[in-house]
């Protein structure tokens, strides 16, 4: 027989949890509760822990956000087809950056996406159905011309920057194009470069 504390502490263990989200009962479910180490890029908290899959985004309406620089002076872009980059791929590229710009004081490395899409994958060779596969790792997806990171916060010579910023690619899985603060804005696979205006008062050359 089991004694009073022992019997109450076995009858709590067995009681079902109830911790309550302020997101609903999405997340009430004990299971849907994980740990993000300080090291880890991933969201504090997610309304839901499984998504789908998704599209690449494609800019059809026109719009150069995200492609110039914002915060530093040197950074790189996507120059390739747009891809779902994952969070350790973004995290092994960010300490290649700062490795080699440690011997500069001041200097900053500027992430402009983040990885905040659960992906889930099921195993190989497994029947339909059953449900949606377990959550694996988080992913970012970037259209073709975004900017990915930015050197800035100290002054940094071009060759350095160049060199720092293809350690940085060689981690990535598209292809990237360096840029400065004079790189016009990109539209897919398209420079928007600025109109150069037309003197009204210069003389027009006819062609014979």
């Amino acid at each position: 027989m089991f004694s009073l504390p022992s019997a109450r502490t076995l009858l709590a263990a067995c009681r079902p949890s109830t911790w309550s989200s302020s997101y609903g009962p999405a997340l009430n479910s004990p299971s849907l509760v994980f740990a993000r180490g300080r090291h880890q890029l991933a969201p504090r908290s997610v309304k839901f822990l499984k998504r789908h899959k998704g599209v690449l985004p494609i800019p059809v309406g026109g719009s150069t956000k995200g492609t110039t620089l914002t915060f530093g002076e040197w950074g790189i872009r996507v120059k390739g087809n747009g891809m779902r980059i994952t969070a350790k791929q973004l995290k092994s590229a960010d300490e290649a950056l700062k490795r080699k710009l440690k011997p500069i004081k001041g200097a900053k490395v500027y992430m402009r996406v983040f990885p905040d899409i659960p992906v889930c994958i099921k195993g190989n060779e497994t029947r339909m159905g059953k449900g949606k596969g377990s959550f694996e790792f988080w992913a970012t997806r970037v259209a073709p011309g975004r900017v990915i990171f930015e050197l800035g916060g100290a002054p940094i010579r071009e060759e350095l920057a160049r060199e720092a910023l293809r350690l940085a690619c060689d981690k990535l899985p598209t292809l990237m194009e360096f840029i400065d603060r004079k790189a016009p804005p990109r539209l897919g696979n398209l420079l928007i470069t600025p109109e150069i205006p037309v003197d009204a008062n210069a003389p027009q050359v006819v062609a014979p």
